[in-house]
């Protein structure tokens, strides 16, 4: 077996907004009258999509709201981020993710990205850094149904993947997931994938229970390393406990 794929995420991973992220889905709250999040409903939403996260809020707080009202929501949410980043000069990418992109490139491997964030935020940030065209396949939170760590995401793009490239012929074991949060680790290991857990959101500890391998910085990723382990034979998956 040998690593043909690897899969980033997109908020804690690609770019460092989860801050934003939290602070523009609690202003929502405020402007729907309600209550903005307690830190263990933020900790909760890290690594879970924007239409999860604003449907646990929603319940917790007894409001019940139509699909059609929902869909506004993410939609007012996504526009906001949308002008949050075009008042920034520079986009706040986590150091190393340009160079781990061309390792990547450079050993023949495919690229994805699986995130519950919408298309629209996410093509509009690997725009502006010039990364869109190192991404073969781009599964967001609006091509599916549900939320890491769910592996609906994992399995759509490995789909894909073997769609847009048949002699490809990719299996999950040879994909390679790169994930900042237990949700996204979680998500990726059901879909039978490895994943690299990189604490730029959790400590360090908490992803290193779960994941493959765990790393303080992108910059720490050591992919030939990696790529020797897949070469190994019978290579096995472990699911995390939920």
């Amino acid at each position: 077996m040998s690593l043909k794929a690897v899969l980033f995420d997109f908020h804690g991973v690609i770019i460092k907004d989860e801050a934003v992220h939290l602070q523009l889905i609690d202003a929502i709250l405020v402007q729907e009258n309600l209550q903005p999040q307690k830190l263990q409903e933020r900790q909760a939403c890290l690594g879970r999509s924007d239409r999860a996260c604003f449907q646990d809020l929603l319940k917790n707080r007894g409001r019940v709201v139509t699909e059609e009202y929902l869909i506004q929501l993410l939609t007012r949410k996504a526009q906001a981020y949308v002008l949050e980043l075009e008042k920034l000069e520079k986009l706040p990418l986590y150091p190393g993710i340009e160079d781990l992109i061309f390792q990547v490139r450079s050993h023949n491997l495919k690229l994805g990205l699986v995130s519950g964030a919408l298309h629209q935020e996410i093509e509009l940030v690997l725009e502006r850094a010039k990364l869109s065209e190192y991404f073969n396949i781009i599964v967001a939170g609006d091509d599916i149904n549900t939320s890491k760590p769910q592996p609906e995401g994992y399995l759509l793009a490995l789909e894909r993947f073997n769609q847009a490239y048949p002699d490809l012929n990719l299996q999950p074991q040879e994909c390679l997931a790169i994930e900042d949060a237990p949700a996204g680790i979680q998500a990726a290991k059901r879909a039978q994938m490895q994943v690299v857990g990189v604490a730029n959101t959790y400590p360090f500890q908490i992803l290193h229970r779960q994941a493959n391998w765990t790393v303080d910085y992108l910059t720490d990723l050591e992919l030939e390393r990696i790529k020797e382990v897949f070469l190994q034979k019978d290579v096995k998956i472990s699911l995390p406990e939920c």
